[in-house]
């Protein structure tokens, strides 16, 4: 075990050269070059044992993870943006055939106006596609949120992205605790996977889904993400007692005696700390709520955190044009009406395209955030940042 200064893009490339994974398929697009590149050299330098299959698109890429995932074989790919969104069509494919395919998603803006900077809505332009989703706050989270993922892939035979955020992640270099390559596999061993091509087994894929069959096809995700969540919190105690770090499903601050609370995702989480701290200082009881697995969303958790909370304010770095709420919004609200716990929610939406959050920005929600708990009355979605 030894401490080195690496990307977010770079953790997350050591964390698959030590989860010894057999088959890489990728296609370069910003931010995520450096991932695939650094596994290229490890592969061309004879440190990582694996298939890496140069492909013309990252439809391409996707389509070729889930043959080889098919197989048996520990399968990997990494993509951003523009490129997620060229994988539409078979992100569905790949959660309906069960593949253990781990792909990490640096988040960018989707075009137009041609944006490489930062936000959320590629993933959550994916939300639905039947995969598990997890989003990291630092780059330690980044190599160990991949080492997880591979665990929870290969036990439920559901694909896992790992979500970071482009540049802010991506590329700046963090103190990172690199363990021991022995000790990862130990915790994910080198394995062949069940191989559902082989000529010896009689299954068919790529079937036909006639009315007949094809709703109860698409419930199997739909069971199969439920059963997931028991699988998550097991490899995540598991990688505690091995890594001794932990992550639960959501990461919380300063929330024991909150009376108002910001929700967010991603690395923006550190800036709302600061101001947390600072607001503390102040006498303002604030807190902060940090979604860190989005599927499956982790409504028990937050509503256990939700008990004495007056009002909360939900941060989202996405949109959704002519819906009632933005993504991140709408998955709270519908928690606590489940709950049928009434407290006032006040949507918020700011960083679009890598626009700065700052840290007044952060203060005036915490602001709006009380008013509204006061008031119990919310305000229309704020556009934080947003010029006239």
């Amino acid at each position: 075990m030894k401490r080195v200064a690496l990307s977010g893009n770079y953790a997350v490339a050591y964390a698959v050269k030590m989860a010894d994974v057999d088959v890489i398929a990728a296609y370069p697009i910003t931010p995520q070059t450096p991932i695939v590149e650094k596994l290229s050299e490890f592969v061309a330098d004879g440190l990582l044992d694996a298939e890496y299959i140069n492909v013309e698109s990252e439809h391409s890429a996707l389509s070729a993870c889930i043959g080889s995932s098919l197989t048996g074989a520990r399968t990997f790919t990494a993509t951003s943006s523009q490129g997620l969104a060229y994988m539409h069509e078979v992100l569905f494919m790949a959660s309906s055939l069960r593949t253990s395919i781990v792909m990490a998603n640096v988040n960018r803006a989707l075009s137009h106006p041609l944006n490489i900077w930062n936000d959320h809505s590629d993933a959550m332009a994916e939300r639905d596609v039947g995969w598990i989703q997890f989003w990291v706050n630092s780059v330690q989270e980044a190599f160990d949120a991949t080492i997880q993922a591979f665990k929870i892939a290969e036990e439920v035979l559901l694909p896992v992205m790992i979500n970071l955020d482009g540049f802010i992640l991506s590329h700046i270099n963090e103190v990172l605790i690199l363990p021991d390559e022995e000790l990862v596999r130990e915790f994910i061993p080198s394995k062949p996977l069940f191989n559902r091509l082989s000529p010896k087994l009689a299954y068919t894929i790529g079937v036909v889904g006639p009315p007949e069959y094809y709703y109860e096809m698409r419930y199997q995700i739909i069971d199969a993400i439920e059963r997931s969540r028991k699988n998550i919190n097991e490899v995540n105690r598991e990688f505690g007692e091995l890594f001794g770090r932990t992550y639960g499903n959501i990461s919380t601050y300063m929330m024991e005696d909150a009376d108002y609370a910001l929700i967010t995702m991603g690395a923006v989480s550190s800036t709302a700390k600061i101001v947390v701290d600072s607001l503390r200082k102040e006498g303002e009881k604030v807190g902060l709520i940090s979604i860190r697995c989005f599927r499956p969303f982790p409504k028990n958790d937050i509503i256990e955190v939700f008990e004495d909370v007056k009002s909360i304010g939900v941060l989202d770095r996405a949109l959704t044009p002519g819906g009632i709420g933005h993504p991140l919004f709408t998955e709270i609200v519908t928690t606590l009406y489940d709950s049928s716990k009434i407290i006032p929610v006040q949507s918020f939406v700011g960083g679009l395209g890598g626009r700065d959050i700052t840290i007044d920005d952060f203060k005036q929600m915490y602001k709006i955030i009380k008013d509204v708990g006061l008031s119990g009355r919310r305000k229309p979605c704020i556009y934080i940042g947003l010029r006239e």
